[in-house]
């Protein structure tokens, strides 16, 4: 199998794009902005999604499915969402098609204009809060944990596979609470979730954090977020959590009867994460032979490589690969026998290494005389000889080593691409000349913020929880700064 991928150190970009569409994660499609998630592509997701759901109902969240089309009236109650939605929209106005005057085209029918148009849902926050006014009458219906896993539609100019299309898949969580506390407190916690997400099973390191007003959702009144660096020294905002404060409980008046016989407006959260982590996994981290999966996201975690001359080679090999399949799969561990006759072995191995495959056992009958397999690792490209009573075990702490290994690789490479500056002359200098995350002050102003994305498009992606109260200047202007935030060029 050829692969011939780009190499990152030539054009990152480029050979993003190539190792999506080689090993099968997806495609771009007939309708533009828009793609298609081929089946491998999609396991990954639902092994995403399965976990997500797991932690979300150990959380004590329920799933729900909310209507795809939103009345456009619905979007005017609250303004500021609407105008942070609003470039973003694909509106239908008609609801039936009739064949043009050829007898062979079709065309809108002029007549079957919308009275009101439906706006392709962008984010549910209008939907949902229109549908709980009528699910929350008193302090006993509170709080209200729903989440949806859905489509959603943001009309992009420039699309990328993954990172950003006009159609692509998430889940939203809506939550009402009768207090601030409760649901502060909420927004906080799936923070965390997401965070706990990311590092434990995409093995990707993240800066918990709080965006700045100029950042924020659309109708927030806060905004956490986790964020990553990419191999290319890029951000990329992985998921976000919203305060909403009262705003969109008083634009479509939710109001609930406290403990006390009064009349409240509820208080709320929205949170989200996307297909956009498929991005981060492929970039966070792939090489140059193709994508490299933290076993708890892969799809098959470990494959077996038949390696044969004749049909009796082949049985017998055959044999011992389906033993060792099931007890592999006794423990959890998703296994995969390829025994295709169409390809040979050293297309296979290239085939998964391109995959990312964790761990590849090759049996050959040189193996089955010595009793032994051998091993080959995707993350470091190394192989080991082991022998059949310790391969199950082996193969169980293998994954583990892995799983690690990717996340401190990780870990350690943001580390080293975090770098403290005091000065403008500094700050342009790393922006400049290195890539990753600057640490420095800032004056806490929406004007110096907007003032250092025109001068070097870099963006503050968070306020870091676990800042350094440290006092000190704003870099552009030299006043005083509580604290330091992260900047970064970001996708």
């Amino acid at each position: 199998m050829s692969k011939n991928l780009t190499k990152r150190s030539e054009d990152y970009s480029k050979w993003y794009n190539e190792l999506v569409v080689k090993a099968d994660l997806a495609e771009n499609s007939g309708v533009r902005g828009c793609m298609v998630i081929k089946p491998y592509g999609y396991a990954i997701w639902e092994k995403m999604q399965a976990e997500l759901d797991r932690m979300f109902k150990e959380t004590g969240h329920q799933n729900a499915y909310f209507p795809l089309f939103i009345p456009k009236s619905y979007f005017s109650k609250e303004a500021s969402h609407v105008d942070g939605f609003a470039k973003e929209c694909a509106v239908v106005t008609h609801y039936r098609l009739k064949t043009g005057e050829d007898g062979k085209t079709i065309e809108v029918d002029p007549d079957a204009k919308l009275e009101e148009e439906l706006i392709v849902r962008p984010t549910s926050e209008t939907i949902i809060w229109d549908t709980y006014r009528g699910w929350i009458q008193s302090y006993r219906d509170l709080p209200l944990l729903i989440n949806q896993w859905a489509n959603v539609v943001r009309w992009e100019m420039r699309t990328r596979l993954f990172l950003r299309t006009a159609e692509f898949l998430w889940q939203e969580g809506h939550t009402a609470h009768a207090t601030q506390k409760e649901a502060v407190a909420e927004a906080e916690q799936m923070m965390n979730v997401y965070a706990d997400f990311a590092e434990n099973f995409m093995a990707i390191p993240v800066v918990k954090g709080v965006k700045t007003a100029n950042e924020r959702f659309a109708g927030a009144v806060e905004t956490y977020c986790i964020e990553a660096l990419m191999q290319d020294g890029k951000a990329l905002q992985a998921g976000t959590s919203h305060f909403l404060g009262q705003n969109f409980a008083k634009a479509f008046d939710v109001k609930f009867t406290n403990r006390e016989g009064k009349q409240e407006h509820v208080w709320a959260t929205s949170w989200g994460v996307s297909t956009r982590l498929m991005g981060a996994l492929v970039m966070t981290h792939s090489d140059d032979n193709g994508l490299v999966l933290p076993p708890n996201l892969a799809p098959i975690q470990v494959v077996i490589v038949p390696i044969y001359k004749g049909d009796e080679q082949f049985d017998a090999i055959s044999e011992e690969a389906k033993q060792l399949m099931a007890r592999l799969r006794k423990l959890g561990i998703s296994v995969k026998y390829d025994d295709r006759d169409t390809h040979k072995p050293g297309f296979k191995f290239a085939e998964y290494e391109l995959k990312g495959v964790p761990v590849r056992i090759a049996i050959g009958p040189n193996d089955l005389a010595n009793g032994t397999f051998e091993v080959a690792r995707r993350d470091t490209l190394t192989k080991e000889t082991v022998i059949s009573a310790d391969i199950v075990t082996y193969i169980q702490d293998l994954l583990e080593q892995i799983q690690k290994n990717l996340f401190d690789k990780a870990h350690a490479f943001r580390e080293a691409h975090i770098t403290e500056v005091n000065s403008w002359d500094e700050f342009k200098d790393v922006l400049d000349n290195k890539t990753g995350f600057v640490s420095a002050h800032w004056d806490g102003t929406s004007e110096t913020e907007e003032k250092i994305k025109e001068l070097t498009k870099a963006t503050i992606r968070c306020i870091p929880l676990d800042r350094k109260e440290e006092a000190g200047i704003c870099v552009l202007t030299g006043a005083p700064s509580a604290g330091r935030v992260l900047f970064a060029k970001a996708y």
